[in-house]
């Protein structure tokens, strides 16, 4: 049950991403998801700190930290629609080279993959019922 006296959320404003080097990872975002760095934040990197990533819009941030493998994950997960989706299928199976099959959820699809370092993402989509005839 949420209280009327629970303060308001504007939105996500960033993610921990730990991978084992964070220059490949950079590169790997880059060229998987099209992340760029935001200069802006590229102060923090130094010592320990976070190299902040964002897709385009500026919407998504990546922070990625140079750590050990963690056993435990969350996965992140990202919001497509039907169109968007089926090019990320596209486009997923080229970078990656193998094939991401969607996965049906039955009010949603997914494709799943993860980052070298084992980090795992989804792409979801509620476009179900135009997803299913392209599919």
């Amino acid at each position: 049950m949420q209280s009327d006296m629970t303060p308001t959320l504007e939105r996500f404003d960033h993610i921990h991403i730990f991978v084992s080097d964070r220059a490949a990872a950079e590169q790997w975002y880059a060229r998987v998801m099209g992340f760029t760095r935001v200069d802006a934040l590229e102060f923090w990197a130094p010592d320990g700190g976070p190299l902040t990533i964002s897709n385009r819009s500026g919407a998504i941030h990546l922070a990625l930290f140079e750590r050990p493998a963690e056993t435990c994950r969350s996965t992140v997960a990202l919001a497509a629609d039907a169109t968007q989706f089926v090019a990320w299928r596209a486009h997923l199976t080229q970078v990656l080279a193998r094939i991401i099959e969607p996965e049906d959820h039955q009010v949603s699809w997914s494709l799943y993959f993860t980052d070298p370092d084992g980090n795992p993402f989804e792409i979801t989509s509620y476009d179900y019922a135009a997803l299913a005839s392209k599919l």
